[in-house]
Formats: C-alpha cells, sequence, structure tokens
C-alpha cells in the first residue's frame, strides 16, 4: 500500500482520534476554526487547493465532517470553490481589496447613521461588553479569539440598523475581505488600535449625533484600509 492509499484509507474508513474524541456539531466547530487559523497565519496560501486526503489525515479524522467545517468556511468567504478541481483558499488582488474598502466605509458610515436612532440603553450595554472581551483579548494578544469577538461586534451593529438591503451588502463585501481584514490585524498590530476605534464608534452612537456615528463609521474602515495597505507595501 502507497502513501497516498495509507492517507486515503485514514481519511475515509473508520474513526480517526478527532473522531473519537469529538463528534457531531463539536468536531466540525473544531475543525473549522482549525482551518480558518491556518488560513489566517498563511499556512494555507491564498490560491492553495485544499486537498480533503491530507487534511483528514492531518487532523485524524474522516472526510465528512472536514466537508462540513470546509462548507463553514466557504459560507465565511475564506474559501472559494472551482467547478471540477474543487476548494482552494480565496485569493484577492491588493486593488481590488482597496477598492472594496472605498465601498464598504460608504455602506458602513450608513449604518452608523442609521443606528442613531436604534440606540436604546440594552444595545449600548451589549456593544460596551463587546469592547470589554476585546479589550482583554487584545491585552493577552490571543488574534482568534479577538477576531471572533470583532466579527460578532461588526455583525451585531448591522443587525441592529434592522435595515437588510444594507445588510445584505455589507455581507457581500466583507466575506471577501476576511482575509484582508485578518491579516491587517495581525501583521500591523491592530488589535488595540482597532478596538479604541470601535470604542470611538460606541461614543458617536451615545451622544446621539448622526453625523459624528457616520463619521466614526466610516473612518474606521477607512483606518483598517491603511493598516491593511502598509501589510501589501
Amino acid at each position: 500500500m502507497n502513501e497516498d492509499q495509507a492517507i486515503a484509507d485514514a481519511g475515509t474508513n473508520g474513526t480517526g482520534p478527532a473522531d473519537r474524541l469529538l463528534s457531531g456539531d463539536s468536531l466540525t466547530t473544531h475543525l473549522e476554526r482549525e482551518l480558518e487559523h491556518l488560513v489566517l497565519t498563511g499556512e494555507l496560501a491564498p490560491g492553495e487547493r485544499l486537498n480533503e486526503i491530507h487534511l483528514a489525515a492531518r487532523f485524524g479524522t474522516s472526510r465528512g465532517p472536514l466537508r462540513e467545517a470546509l462548507r463553514m468556511l466557504h459560507a465565511k468567504g475564506f474559501v472559494t470553490t472551482v467547478r471540477n478541481r474543487g476548494m482552494f483558499v480565496r485569493a484577492i488582488s491588493a486593488e481590488e481589496a482597496l477598492e472594496i474598502y472605498d465601498v464598504r466605509a460608504a455602506i458602513f458610515g450608513l449604518a452608523g447613521r442609521i443606528l442613531v436612532d436604534k440606540v436604546t440603553d440594552s444595545l449600548l450595554e451589549r456593544l460596551h461588553e463587546f469592547l470589554v472581551e476585546m479589550d482583554a483579548h487584545a491585552a493577552s494578544k490571543d488574534f482568534d479569539a479577538y477576531y471572533r469577538v470583532n466579527l460578532s461586534f461588526h455583525d451585531f451593529l448591522l443587525r441592529s440598523t434592522g435595515n437588510g438591503s444594507l445588510i445584505s451588502e455589507y455581507k457581500s463585501l466583507v466575506n471577501k475581505l476576511h482575509l484582508c481584514r485578518a491579516r491587517s490585524l495581525v501583521k500591523a498590530g491592530g488589535l488595540s488600535v482597532s478596538n479604541r476605534e470601535h470604542r470611538e464608534m460606541v461614543d458617536s452612537l451615545a451622544s446621539g449625533d448622526k453625523y459624528r456615528a457616520q463619521e466614526a463609521f466610516f473612518r474606521h474602515v477607512e483606518r483598517a484600509k491603511t493598516r491593511f495597505s502598509s501589510t501589501v507595501e
């Protein structure tokens, strides 16, 4: 039996170590987070084909849970599917990314302006909870935890606008930018800086000033664009 056949048997027959330790949603979630980490750190490079057999062997799991984890990454925009060729780590040019940042800034600024009319004490309280969580993760330099809360924070802001069209357009953009956003936070040392900007956004909402909120939200994305630019120069 050659090496490739052995790997295939390990990945498709029976259960591997990971399957025996975890099952169901917990295993899929674990694999999704591990794969996401490999993509964000660049160990799985942009444009790289994702070989299910080798990945299953690497994680000691069967291919079923792995495929589900890859589908989750696809939904997040981390990977893309090419017909008859398989899944690949999403690759996006710096030029395209910068263009998307510009459009995202305009949409996010509008979200800030809309949110001023939606502000309640409970909404502000939840936003402050996000800030505290991100401060803690930034202080401990726990990028993975920070990034997950960061995504939840932005998602919560967008959902709180109640504007379905805005939410849909924004998500279509950020799905393409996941890799750029994550790597700019890692390589540009932007965790604490990013969360200071988040605090400015929350303060602008509390002020009740629509123009201040629009500017704070717009400026946050513009600064993120600058951080991204510093990683590709």
